[in-house]
């Protein structure tokens, strides 16, 4: 069983969905996870809610839970999971294959995550301090992205000044952005696909504040819109897809982009 989103995309990375018995509500990568059943529904103030009857016929051996979260079972061994950094979901990857007996599948996939990861670094150019680049997980308030984002900024060869690296993500006000002058900025809201968050841009751009922004005024081609389900949100194998589109995007590398990756450039 896996009530998060970014475990249940590394369980199917190591070829053991066939495992999982049930999902979160969040839980839609793989797509054919989509048809198990969800355990859980969000509260109005974004709480995880876990139907525990359900729960409970599913007779898991294991769940893989975020951390915290308060959730018991029985004899059900509980794996709770809480990366902030890559490296972190690396480890995870190999935590989750022990855990459920896929321990040589699980390294298999970590080194090859972890291959494509240093292969895009080779395209940075580490003699430059870098381009100020904001990356935005909420736009209306803006809300900065934190936990392991900033480091996949750095790492790809820009600067990420409004947020560091392991801390939670925070809300903004719209003079800090302007204050920290960033030429090139990411909106990846979270939850959203890029239709919603279409949405969601333009509500944004309607603010006197936003072609005060150096990446608005210096562009086209200077922002980008990513699908925030998909992308730099979850800890999980696809956060080296965001890497690699990021190096690609900050270096004029466009081929190291993964096929099908979800961005509108404006």
């Amino acid at each position: 069983m896996s009530l998060l989103p970014s475990a249940t995309e590394t369980v199917c990375a190591v070829g053991a969905e066939g495992l999982l018995v049930g999902r979160s509500h969040q839980c839609d990568f793989s797509e054919s996870v989509r048809a198990l059943p969800s355990v859980t529904v969000s509260s109005a103030t974004g709480a995880l809610t876990i139907d525990l009857d359900l729960l409970s016929s599913l007779q898991p051996d294991l769940i893989l839970a975020p951390d915290p979260c308060d959730v018991r079972l029985g004899s059900s061994r509980i794996l709770r999971l809480n990366p902030v950094s890559i490296w972190e979901v690396f480890d995870d990857m190999l935590r989750v294959g022990e855990a459920i007996g896929r321990s040589r599948e699980a390294e298999c996939a970590m080194v090859a995550l972890r291959e494509r990861w240093w292969s895009a670094v080779d395209f940075v150019n580490p003699y430059t301090t870098g381009e100020e680049l904001v990356v935005l997980e909420g736009l209306e308030p803006p809300i900065v992205a934190g936990n392991w984002v900033p480091a996949l900024v750095t790492a790809a060869g820009a600067r990420h000044s409004l947020n560091a690296a392991g801390v939670p993500s925070r809300r903004v006000r719209p003079e800090e952005i302007i204050e920290a002058a960033p030429t090139r900025v990411v909106m990846a809201p979270c939850g959203l696909g890029l239709c919603e968050s279409r949405q969601r841009l333009d509500e944004l751009t309607r603010q006197s504040w936003w072609p005060l922004v150096p990446a608005v005024l210096d562009g086209p081609g200077r922002v980008a819109l990513v699908d925030g389900r998909r992308s730099f949100n979850r800890p999980g194998p696809r956060l080296v897809d965001s890497f690699e589109w990021l190096v690609g995007w900050l270096n004029d590398r466009r081929e190291l982009a993964p096929p099908g990756f979800a961005v509108e450039i404006y």
